[in-house]
């Protein structure tokens, strides 16, 4: 007997609101003010210099966290503190899950299996299922992977894992860089951008469908 068709996600800022510069600024910003960096500028910068981590050879996401906080402060003249990234990783292992995750996932359930594809260590992704408070039926990590997004070995592992081929997989992110682009050559039958932020994307990667956030996901899958 064949297994169900399967829905995968990523799972930071996907379903997870998973807003590390909005955790950073209160950290860093009385520095900032200090020496006269534009909070938007440092902030860039930080997201540039993470994603320039996990396309690195493979590091904990936690060690990633800390070295791009630290390196973006050199870069700009601000001291930093060990406290900093223990503020940092405290706040984003309390991350919520966006609010309409839950029924939706649920609702998925009853047709799809279900799977994530995180940049995330193996003990850092169960805080965030916890708060997604939905069972998945499997959980792969770059720490198994011992690659990240958007690197075709994290990808790899995961159709490794699943039982499904890739004809029976619908990819769900809301990560452009990091999924949306890379899986275009990778042979998935479906992939849905989750465009939480109203973003532009590109008619390079199509086909791919848009929504706005998860509760649109059943109906477009018919449900």
């Amino acid at each position: 007997m064949s297994p169900r068709p399967v829905v995968t996600f990523d799972c930071y800022r996907t379903l997870v609101d998973f807003d590390l510069n909005r955790e950073t600024l209160p950290i860093v910003r009385d520095r900032l003010d200090e020496v006269g960096v534009d909070h938007e500028v440092f902030l860039d910068n930080l997201r540039v210099m993470r994603f320039q981590g996990v396309v690195q050879p493979y590091r904990r996401y936690r060690d990633i966290l800390r070295d791009s906080l630290e390196n973006c402060m050199l870069l700009h003249g601000i001291e930093y503190r060990d406290e900093d990234y223990d503020r940092l990783i405290a706040a984003a292992e309390k991350f919520p899950a966006f609010p309409e995750v839950p029924d939706a996932l649920r609702t998925l359930k009853q047709h799809y299996d279900i799977a994530i594809l995180t940049n995330s260590d193996d003990d850092l992704i169960p805080h965030h299922l916890d708060a997604i408070g939905v069972p998945f039926d499997h959980v792969v990590t770059a720490e198994q992977a011992r690659a990240y997004k958007p690197r075709r070995q994290a990808f790899e592992k995961l159709f490794s894992v699943l039982p499904q081929t890739r004809d029976q997989i619908t990819h769900v992110a809301q990560g452009w860089d990091y999924d949306i682009m890379p899986t275009k050559a990778l042979g998935i039958h479906r992939r849905v951008w989750v465009n939480r932020y109203g973003l532009k994307g590109s008619d390079h990667y199509q086909p791919y469908d848009e929504i706005r956030d998860l509760s649109e996901l059943p109906p477009l899958l018919g449900l």
